[in-house]
């Protein structure tokens, strides 16, 4: 975990092309403002439980006021795909009763993780923020550690009922794309071919790559694209490497290819998206 709390916002919540490395859930209690995707843009409303996965561009506005729990979390996953890799959209649902109940237990477990500094994404999420704030997770007693996993376990799980993330389960990735998926999250910093993931499942690479597109929406090298340029957004917030380093770090023959790729994906440069998440 690394933020929660309760907090009434204003008009000045207003910020546009967010993408963090870290899930965000909100509990709307009052008032109204709005969060947007790629594809959707939903009322922010009292009752109700937003889930925003990692990495998923967003837009966030309030035009009055609008009260929230929120909590932030960090999926650190390298051995494996992300809960919801295969939604990567803002999640609505109505909450219920014990979700308050939840907020509050995270909130009495855990004081002093807000964010009193600032409400602006691109100030939290910078790296010595996010250092500090996964440090925090050591301070507590361990029981409170094992207890707060679960109640953000509990909140998670509410999503998962959900019809969107349900249908994306059940057009389910061959095991042997799946077994790619992996491999890639793995060996980003190594050099990875369509023929090296074609080798890992024992199929040829032109069958694989008619595979992988038909289970994804993505051809391979474009799927591995998108998880180095993920990887070096989560290694700029929480690490001090440069982005010599993080080229490196990510796979990339060269910085020039790594600046060239980076705003391909992403729509800025490289050293922009630094030096707006870092002090």
């Amino acid at each position: 975990m690394l933020h929660t709390d309760y907090v009434q916002l204003n008009k000045s919540w207003n910020y546009r092309d967010v993408m963090s490395p870290f899930y965000r859930i909100y509990l709307i209690d009052g008032g109204l403002g709005s969060l947007g995707d790629t594809d959707q843009s939903l009322v922010l409303e009292a009752g109700h439980l937003y889930l925003i996965p990692s990495f998923t561009r967003c837009d966030h506005a309030c035009n009055d006021w609008l009260s929230q729990y929120y909590v932030h979390i960090l999926e650190e996953n390298p051995a494996g795909l992300s809960l919801f890799a295969s939604s990567r959209r803002v999640i609505k649902i109505k909450s219920i009763p014990e979700d308050l109940i939840l907020f509050r237990r995270l909130l009495q477990l855990n004081p002093g993780r807000d964010l009193r500094r600032s409400d602006d994404p691109r100030e939290y999420q910078n790296q010595p923020l996010l250092k500090d704030f996964k440090q925090r997770n050591n301070e507590i007693p361990f029981a409170a550690y094992v207890e707060t996993n679960g109640l953000i376990l509990q909140l998670l799980s509410r999503f998962l009922g959900n019809e969107e993330w349900l249908s994306s389960q059940q057009t389910r990735i061959p095991a042997k794309i799946e077994q790619a998926m992996n491999y890639i999250q793995q060996q980003l910093s190594n050099t990875i071919t369509v023929e090296i993931l074609a080798d890992q499942v024992s199929q040829s690479a032109h069958y694989f790559s008619k595979l992988f597109l038909q289970a994804t929406g993505q051809r391979p090298l474009e799927y591995l694209l998108q998880k180095r340029i993920e990887k070096a957004q989560f290694l700029m917030l929480t690490t001090p490497l440069s982005l010599s380093e993080i080229a490196v770090e990510t796979g990339f023959e060269s910085l020039s290819y790594f600046s060239r790729s980076f705003k391909k994906v992403t729509g800025q440069s490289a050293s922009q998206y630094s030096r707006a998440n870092m002090f």
